[in-house]
């Protein structure tokens, strides 16, 4: 009897700790989701006397506008490429400081990995535009030291949109990989390079595999958000930076058709499901 009791207390006890961050988690998640949910099925906004009524012609519109599907690729394609390159650049630097620098220099390092979440977003993107426009710093930077004359004006480009997504997305991935890293014994590695493993053994056969959750971690971490972005591709890729997450930011901003940003928006938010589903199988052979 007194075990049961002390159970239920330790029981109610656990409610009253997770209750805060469940009922923010439905105030600050589900309410919003829902509000938008309910946009999506109607034909005008329920505000100022609106006459409005339930409808699927929203997301009718997508499937009859072959640019809306043609541009969801293009995104998807996007936070692909992203996705990639932050993993082949962020992994070599979670190693390097997991396992090759101890002491100030790794505080040192940290400081400029997480630097990046420390600035406005917007600023980090009128910085590349300032690096990466015609006649800008990296144009007279290379100016400056080359021979010869070059043009190098990436701005308004789909490099340039890349760059400032990896600039924004690749400590995501440096640092769920650099914890899956110290998760790994070193004496495992010692113990490999006693019998024989050389360097590209240790790598692909104990260090990645290991690591992988970290970097399955990242790797969701950037595709989910880089799929919707618009601020880069707005403002990096001028005319070429036309993609789906800014034709649903024209639907709320600038057309004020809010039912129709609201359907392809839960049009986007199933698609991503859809590959993290398909997707995730596969994951979990790949670490087993």
């Amino acid at each position: 009897m007194a075990g049961g009791t002390a159970i239920s207390g330790a029981r109610a006890g656990l409610i009253a700790l997770l209750s805060p961050a469940y009922l923010w988690l439905t105030a600050a998640i589900f309410l919003p989701l829902s509000a938008m949910l309910f946009f999506s099925l109607v034909t005008e906004l329920p505000f100022g006397g609106a006459e409005w009524a339930f409808t699927l012609e929203n997301y009718r519109a997508f499937f009859e506008t072959p640019t809306y599907a043609t541009l969801l690729w293009k995104s998807v394609r996007l936070g692909l490429i992203v996705t990639v390159v932050c993993l082949l650049v962020g992994f070599p630097c979670a190693y390097v400081l997991a396992k090759a620098i101890r002491g100030r220099a790794r505080e040192a390092l940290f400081l400029l990995v997480i630097l990046p979440f420390w600035s406005n977003s917007l600023v980090r993107i009128f910085s590349w535009a300032i690096v990466l426009r015609g006649n800008g710093v990296l144009d007279l930077g290379l100016n400056a030291l080359l021979p010869f004359e070059v043009d190098v004006s990436l701005m308004f480009t789909t490099h340039a949109i890349v760059i400032g997504l990896v600039h924004s997305y690749l400590p995501y991935v440096i640092l769920t990989s650099y914890l899956a890293l110290q998760a790994i014994d070193d004496n495992l590695i010692d113990a490999a390079r006693s019998m024989g493993a050389g360097k590209p053994t240790i790598l692909w056969r104990l260090v990645l595999p290991l690591s992988l959750p970290g970097l399955v971690a990242g790797a969701v971490l950037i595709f989910v958000p880089v799929v919707g972005a618009f601020m880069e591709p707005r403002i990096l890729g001028g005319r070429v930076g036309t993609y789906y997450g800014t034709v649903i930011e024209d639907q709320f901003v600038a057309v004020y058709n809010w039912p129709l940003g609201a359907a392809l928006s839960f049009i986007l938010l199933a698609v991503v499901l859809f590959i993290l589903a398909v997707a995730s199988p596969m994951l979990k052979r790949a670490q087993a």
